[in-house]
């Protein structure tokens, strides 16, 4: 009995079941048969003592057979090892390829995603920038018409309060000059008494006619000086109006400048907003170019990924091809097998 416990008989019937099957007896396969047990020492030691027990050219015939389909089994064997370790290596590379791409991928959506969430922003705070500014472009234009039309207004004031001085520096004329003929009047009328009182009673009559014309012109010029008077009075309250209209003129026209200096700075935050603008428009300009960048970028491993399947298909090609060849071999050696059997069989009566 050997070490493993088994016998020479359980081997020879493990090994006639296979050699049924047309399956190459070997150590591996009737270990196999025999449930994984035993020693392959064994097992070995048993099979070529059963090989020897066997003669005839039957047996030769079997003995080259079981050689081929050795050889056979081995070459095939080492063709699929060789054709699984390919197979395995380029598997690990593309899945090596498949999660490099599939990062680079994740990351390149991650980024584009960011990109276009800041996008996205950056297009909301030009839309409203821009809003902003074309209401500080709205205000800007009617306070610019609000402008003219002051200075506008503020020139006419300017043409009336020229003419109302004009009109004034005429009354105060005619004034003086009302003034400085009663002056004379009576500086003449003095005179003329005076002279009056020096002449001679004989010339009373005539002095008394002459007075009478006096008064009577007196009454005249007191009526002129009247009227002068009552003038006088009206060209100060038109005078009064006039200075007010001069004061609200001026009060209107430093509310005026107010508002010039206001639309001045309004004029500054527009040209600021402007340059604003212009940086958003860079910095979406950039992040369109980065976009595009990503896209190029996710284009080239979409590319290597599709020649790494077409590697893949080229391989498993291949190894198929060579799966056909071992069968095709295969099968040629147990054809020739068989002839190599039938001829022994016929050599064997006529000997």
């Amino acid at each position: 009995m050997a070490r493993s416990g088994i016998y020479k008989t359980d081997v020879k019937r493990a090994r006639d079941v296979l050699l049924a099957q047309r399956v190459r007896p070997s150590v591996d396969a009737v270990r196999i048969a025999l449930g994984n047990t035993g020693s392959k020492t064994t097992i070995h030691k048993y099979l070529k003592e059963l090989e020897e027990e066997d003669v005839g050219p039957k047996e030769i015939g079997a003995t080259i057979s079981e050689a081929l389909q050795d050889l056979v089994g081995r070459l095939a064997g080492q063709l699929q090892e060789e054709a699984n370790v390919q197979i395995n290596t380029v598997r690990a590379e593309q899945e090596a390829m498949e999660r490099r791409y599939a990062e680079s991928l994740a990351a390149a959506r991650q980024e584009a995603d960011q990109w276009q969430t800041r996008a996205q922003r950056l297009e909301q705070a030009l839309a409203g920038e821009q809003s902003v500014h074309a209401q500080t472009r709205e205000a800007l234009q009617r306070e610019t018409v609000l402008r003219h039309t002051a200075e506008q207004h503020a020139a006419d004031l300017k043409e009336r309060l020229a003419e109302n001085d004009l009109h004034l520096q005429s009354l105060e004329d005619k004034h003086r000059h009302a003034r400085e003929a009663l002056e004379h009047y009576r500086q003449s009328t003095k005179e003329q008494r005076e002279q009056e009182q020096r002449r001679h009673e004989h010339q009373v009559h005539q002095l008394q006619a002459e007075l009478r014309l006096a008064q009577q012109a007196v009454v005249v010029k007191q009526e002129e000086v009247t009227r002068l008077n009552q003038d006088g009075v009206r060209l100060v309250s038109d005078l009064s109006h006039a200075q007010k209209g001069l004061y609200d003129a001026q009060t209107q026209l430093r509310q005026l400048e107010q508002k010039v200096e206001t639309l001045q700075g309004v004029e500054q935050r527009a040209a600021m907003l402007a340059a604003q603008l212009q940086d958003r428009d860079r910095q979406i300009k950039a992040m369109t170019e980065r976009m595009t960048a990503v896209a190029a970028q996710s284009d080239a491993l979409e590319t290597r990924h599709r020649a790494l399947e077409l590697e893949l298909v080229t391989t498993q090609a291949k190894l198929d091809t060579q799966r056909v060849i071992a069968d095709e071999l295969r099968q040629y050696v147990i054809k020739a097998t068989q002839a190599t059997g039938h001829m022994s069989d016929m050599q064997g009566p006529s000997s």
